[in-house]
């Protein structure tokens, strides 16, 4: 139980409970609050259109709360010899239309591409949807279980390419995220300059450039949300004590602290 939410709500009896089934996620915090195995739910997305459709047919009314500003990062290997890619040459390799790093300024090299499966997460869902624009994942793509075990291939494959949260990849030992531009060359860092090599970590590791979330220059932002009951039961009285937590100075700080970036 977090100190921070104890003293703030000494009523709360808050408890992480794990999905029954498959891995945790977005979807599938949402898929519990709508079957009332949840109070509220995080996730990295807003709800689709399905989603908003069941809590319809199920009588619930649901509430989206952005709480802070996140983006994905594109991690490669250290040694990949590559000064940072476009949003298009990304789409490219995520749906299978490159497959060679030469083809985007590279070494003349396999693209070895890895990717969470698309019913594991809010970051797979948002990827696609508002990255990819909608297309697929190509049939290039080797899923892995979490984003763990996708940064664990990519160190140890010089081709490799993931994309995930960017606090869960930028301050990593064993990957180099990547820079990313929505021009050629003009690439933004998702770390704070000057990059730190990964031979000096853990003693120095790179920290998120918050200054380019926060004003949109980094190209692959969103946000993330609480996703509440608009009732006054008391799991929508929870999930709203919750978000308004999250949305002090306080619960602001907290979210730096964890890596994100503050809304306000």
């Amino acid at each position: 139980m977090d100190p921070v939410l104890v003293g703030a709500w000494p009523n709360f009896q808050l408890r992480y409970t794990d999905p029954p089934t498959g891995t945790p996620g977005s979807g599938s915090g949402i898929r519990m609050l709508l079957n009332g195995q949840l109070a509220f739910a995080q996730s990295s997305r807003p709800l689709n259109a399905q989603e908003r459709q069941q809590a319809q047919a199920k009588g619930l009314q649901l509430v989206e709360i952005p709480v802070a500003i996140d983006g994905l990062a594109i991690a490669v290997h250290p040694r990949l010899n590559i000064s940072g890619l476009t949003v298009e040459q990304v789409v490219g390799i995520f749906t299978g239309k490159l497959s060679n790093w030469s083809q985007v300024g590279g070494p003349n090299l396999k693209i070895t591409t890895f990717s969470r499966r698309p019913e594991d997460g809010g970051t797979v869902e948002y990827f696609i949807e508002e990255v990819l624009g909608g297309q697929p994942l190509g049939p290039n793509v080797t899923f892995v279980r979490d984003t763990t075990d996708g940064l664990r291939r990519v160190s140890a494959t010089l081709g490799g390419i993931y994309y995930g949260s960017a606090p869960e990849i930028v301050g990593q030992c064993t990957v180099r995220p990547l820079p990313i531009g929505r021009q050629p060359n003009q690439y933004v860092p998702p770390y704070r300059e000057p990059y730190v090599d990964p031979s000096q970590c853990p003693r120095r590791r790179n920290v998120l450039n918050h200054a380019a979330f926060q004003d949109g220059t980094y190209p692959i932002t969103r946000r993330l949300f609480v996703i509440a009951k608009g009732d006054n039961s008391p799991d929508a009285q929870a999930g709203r004590a919750y978000a308004n937590l999250l949305l002090s100075d306080q619960g602001q700080l907290l979210i730096e602290k964890a890596g994100y970036v503050r809304l306000q």
